[in-house]
């Protein structure tokens, strides 16, 4: 099994439903899911309320209500196939994404870097990536 070396992320959202719409047509061609909706009065003091999505079991990826700043965050998703690089992308701008690289090789890091990059409804730098050499190891 592989190490995962990263838990979990927090994104701030201006409006939560329309960002859970968002999320679950662009991230359906990666598996990701709506799948927990956490509610902040279960946590520590000043928790907040969370929108959780996952896949295989895990939820990694939440959202929380307030004001976002774009220039905060940029989140990359794997994918498992370049297919799925382009599957994200239709579905992202079917959602309402705004354009930031088409999917294809990102020849200033490597050739074998296949990505797309969109940004979502709350201007959030979004990149769904596909690195063959990293799907090599089992």
């Amino acid at each position: 099994m592989k190490e995962i070396v990263l838990d979990h992320l927090f994104i701030t959202v201006n409006n939560p439903d329309e960002s859970i719409s968002f999320y679950e047509q662009a991230l359906a061609p990666l598996g990701f899911r709506h799948v927990l909706d956490y509610d902040g009065a279960d946590g520590p003091e000043g928790h907040p309320d969370l929108k959780g999505f996952g896949r295989d079991g895990r939820v990694s990826f939440w959202l929380r209500q307030g004001r976002s700043d774009a220039r905060s965050a940029h989140v990359g998703f794997v994918a498992k196939s370049v297919a799925e690089v382009n599957a994200f992308y239709e579905a992202a701008l079917a959602a309402g994404a705004t354009d930031n690289g088409a999917p294809g090789a990102r020849l200033h890091d490597d050739p074998r870097y296949c990505a797309a990059n969109i940004f979502d409804p709350d201007g959030y730098s979004i990149e769904v990536v596909y690195k063959s050499w990293q799907h090599l190891v089992p």
